[in-house]
């Protein structure tokens, strides 16, 4: 039986997969080949790039056109600067994986070539070589070339360059450079130069740069389709949907969510038990809750500075925003935001993972018993919670917000924190925030009995007067909860003004719209 694949390349007799070449413009590939192009194909972690070169190294050898040697240079990552123990890893895993595909040579020359010209020639004199040996042109796929860093990488790309001239008699025809990240957008610290060298200029002979995109809706229904079809076990139509608009197709997402509801619990056991939306959902938050690698990794580049500088401003809803075409670039490359405008992340499940990342140290300080909230017939008292939130603020939001990263989208981080209980006691908040929208949305959805209710919860920062931001709020409020199909709808507005006493900024009010629509206000 084939399954989901969460980790590593695919293996189509073990995997449900889509077939890498069909996610490829091979006619665009083929042809950079074909011309002797130097070329990059890049993409977010986890999203099939890997799988991508081997099968179109398994493709190329396949013809008997070329000879095509794929080669992944992460196990030079651990020797950081020391280029000559990184060119050393380099060329014994080129070796190595020349030899799988029948091609001994570079086995008998590569020490000895590093010996006589030292790390900064050997790689460009060992390819210079065996191309001109081989008896085919030869097609070089370099994988993980960006976890090499400074001088090391320099030195490869500057190689690479400096055998260019000699293609293909006398050097690859083709190499193809994969990583997460464009070369051309590199900034390389070199130690030995005390200089920043742009990827642009070390590797000026890059002639394309492809991107490999995450599933289409088709390609994700194809592949959960294959688990049908080989088990008899069928998706709902809602689960289906729902897979397809939590991940927006990003494969570790799909394959991660197809995997949990399909091979662990009651459904691995009987495939006569449907795959449903809430199967679905409960996967999404044990893989949220676990802080799979996947999202963890995600996760850990918030801490820096350029992802800060994106990503503030959308949890904010701010209208202003100070990040460079540089830091947006590196965010979209990252796999964070979506690849197209507007901005906003990639997805909603990351768009959860961003939040509660960020609140997580607040969400332990905040833990509490979850009763208290909870009226006698099961329903949620959004009054009680907010009014308690509301003084909690009062109280300790200076202490708080301050121990948050992202100060400037502290006050709404710090009440998604506060409601994390909700999810923590069956519930489940959705949220909808992004630059320039002027607010953060949250829809609490809770169970009760049979029923779902719903509730929204519009955030906004002051910035004008009180009465256009609430007029403003007001409005936003009944649209989002129009669109959600919520019965309650509460308006929750931060002012951060200097100067201001808490006397003059705490209220609680309540406002009954022309169209009959009441909403509950609070001033924090």
């Amino acid at each position: 039986m084939r399954f989901f694949n969460t980790a590593g390349p695919i293996k189509p007799e073990r995997h449900y997969c889509v077939p890498p070449l069909e996610r490829l413009n091979m006619d665009e590939v083929l042809a950079l080949i074909r011309d002797e192009k130097y070329f990059v194909l890049h993409a977010p972690r986890q999203t099939g790039k890997t799988s991508a070169l081997l099968a179109l190294r398994d493709l190329l050898n396949a013809q008997d056109t070329y000879r095509c040697v794929y080669v992944n240079v992460e196990g030079g990552q651990a020797a950081r600067e020391d280029v000559e123990l990184v060119m050393r890893t380099f060329l014994g895993e080129l070796a190595s994986r020349a030899r799988s595909v029948g091609d001994e040579f570079l086995d008998e020359i590569w020490f000895d070539l590093l010996a006589k010209y030292g790390p900064h020639a050997a790689l460009r004199e060992a390819l210079m070589r065996w191309a001109q040996a081989a008896p085919k042109p030869l097609v070089l796929l370099i994988d993980e070339i960006d976890s090499l860093i400074g001088d090391s990488l320099l030195s490869v790309l500057r190689q690479l360059r400096a055998g260019y001239d000699r293609r293909p008699e006398g050097f690859p025809q083709s190499v193809v450079l994969c990583g997460v990240r464009d070369v051309r957008d590199y900034r390389i610290q070199s130690t030995a130069e005390n200089a920043i060298i742009a990827g642009g200029s070390a590797f000026n002979i890059r002639a394309r740069s492809l991107r490999l995109g995450d599933f289409s809706r088709d390609e994700v229904l194809a592949l959960l389709n294959q688990h049908t079809d080989e088990t008899g076990q069928v998706f709902t139509p809602a689960a289906l949907e729902l897979i397809w608009r939590q991940t927006q197709g990003q494969p570790w997402l799909v394959n991660a969510l197809a995997e949990e509801t399909c091979f662990y619990g009651e459904a691995a056991e009987d495939r006569g038990i449907s795959i449903t939306a809430d199967a679905i959902r409960d996967a999404r938050e044990q893989l949220i809750l676990r802080r799979e690698i996947h999202l963890d990794q995600l996760a850990d580049k918030l801490q820096e500075e350029r992802v800060q500088r994106v990503i503030e401003p959308l949890l904010s809803g701010g209208e202003d925003s100070d990040f460079s075409t540089r830091d947006l670039e590196y965010v979209r490359d990252l796999g964070l935001i979506a690849s197209e405008d507007p901005l906003r992340i990639a997805n909603p499940i990351y768009a959860e993972v961003v939040p509660r990342e960020l609140t997580y140290a607040a969400q332990v300080g905040l833990n509490e018993d979850t009763a208290w909230y909870v009226n006698a017939d099961g329903s949620l008292n959004v009054v009680k919670l907010l009014t308690a939130f509301q003084t909690f603020f009062r109280e300790h939001s200076e202490h708080w917000v301050e121990r948050f990263q992202y100060r400037e989208a502290g006050p709404q981080l710090l009440l998604q924190a506060f409601l994390q209980r909700i999810v923590n006691s069956g519930g489940r908040i959705e949220r909808e925030y992004g630059l320039g929208r002027g607010r953060t949305d949250l829809l609490i959805v809770w169970p009760q009995g049979d029923q779902t209710r719903k509730i929204v919860i519009e955030c906004k920062i002051l910035h004008r007067s009180l009465e256009q931001t609430i007029a403003d709020g007001l409005e936003q409020t009944v649209e989002y909860m129009d669109r959600c199909d919520a019965e309650a709808g509460h308006l929750v507005i931060f002012d951060r003004r200097e100067g201001r006493r808490w006397a003059d900024k705490v209220f609680h009010d309540r406002r009954t719209l022309s169209s009959g629509v009441e909403i509950e206000m609070w001033g924090m």
